[in-house]
């Protein structure tokens, strides 16, 4: 039986702290409409907001939420490791940055590392630098966010020449290292995986990624849950919006959530930030789920789950 669900819904993360089904995504909203929309989200009950350093809209973010009046304590803030400086002093510098930016806020509830670059040393040199912020308070949940799951491909060269070329093993790494850590310094010292954010939808399913993450009770967020809005004429999608009554938005968004993700829906229009809320007063059927199964491969900007 699905969950009954609602606005004010949370998932417990392994680091034991809680966070909203639904989030509120400020990717490409410039910095000086964040605030507003921020406050407009707040305002039509969401308590979840997702931003990152690259984004450059981290302090507006935090002014929307002060300026909201909601409790610090109710809202949960995210931000994110930029690409580039995924490495040990990298991260460390990120962080004293985005703590800066956000000084309003006091701490940061979830920092990803945005994406699995900097190779295996920097990925894991960045991660160790996420685990020293936790202990030192100033974060209290981390994760990663494109991080992929190993994938082996055999390349044939010739008559006699192949080899296999493995790619995409970002979360393997990870554990392994946190497992190492922890049997070398104790309990906890290698970090808690809390949460992989990546591109999901029904247009690109991800299904091994996935079975990794709900395996280890890590929780999968979903960026692009609404797929651009590039697939309303979707035959599937079209013919569940006329036998509900629901727009697009909201059916993908209900995917996402039986689906056990946490959707992060962006908008500065206060009518469509509200819409993407009314999500909890339906269900999709078993059939309809079934029609939105797909093996697509339809990615929207960039993937590098699949990166060394």
């Amino acid at each position: 039986m699905t969950r009954q669900l609602t606005l004010s819904s949370t998932y417990k993360l392994n680091s034991g702290f809680e966070i909203p089904v639904l989030g509120f995504g400020v990717y490409q909203t410039p910095p000086s409409q964040t605030s507003a929309a921020v406050q407009e989200a707040l305002k039509a009950g969401y308590r979840h907001i997702d931003s990152a350093a690259f984004y450059r809209n981290e302090r507006a973010s935090a002014d929307g939420i002060i300026k909201s009046g909601v409790p610090r304590e109710e809202v949960f803030f995210t931000t994110k490791v930029p690409a580039q400086s995924i490495s040990y002093e990298g991260a460390k510098e990120a962080l004293k940055k985005s703590l800066a930016e956000v000084a309003q806020l006091k701490y940061i509830d979830l920092v990803l590392l945005h994406a699995p670059f900097g190779g295996k040393e920097g990925r894991l040199g960045a991660w160790k630098a996420l685990v020293e912020a936790v202990e030192e308070g100033t974060v209290r949940s981390i994760g990663v966010s494109n991080y992929g799951v190993q994938v082996c491909l055999l390349t044939t060269l010739g008559i006699f020449f192949s080899y296999i070329d493995v790619y995409g093993q970002h979360l393997d790494e990870l554990e392994k290292y946190i497992k190492d850590t922890d049997s070398k310094l104790g309990k906890g010292k290698g970090g808690v995986l809390s949460v992989n954010q990546i591109e999901l939808h029904p247009w690109l399913q991800r299904r091994d990624i996935i079975d990794w993450c709900q395996k280890r009770g890590v929780v999968v967020q979903a960026w692009a849950p609404l797929a651009q809005a590039n697939r309303w004429n979707d035959p599937s999608l079209k013919d569940i919006v006329k036998r509900t009554g629901k727009t697009e938005a909201q059916i993908l968004l209900r995917w996402s959530l039986q689906k056990g993700f946490n959707p992060l829906p962006k908008s500065v229009t206060p009518s469509r930030i509200v819409e993407n809320t009314k999500i909890f007063d339906f269900e999709l059927s078993d059939s309809e789920l079934a029609v939105l199964e797909t093996d697509e491969y339809d990615y929207h900007g960039w993937d590098p789950t699949t990166l060394d």
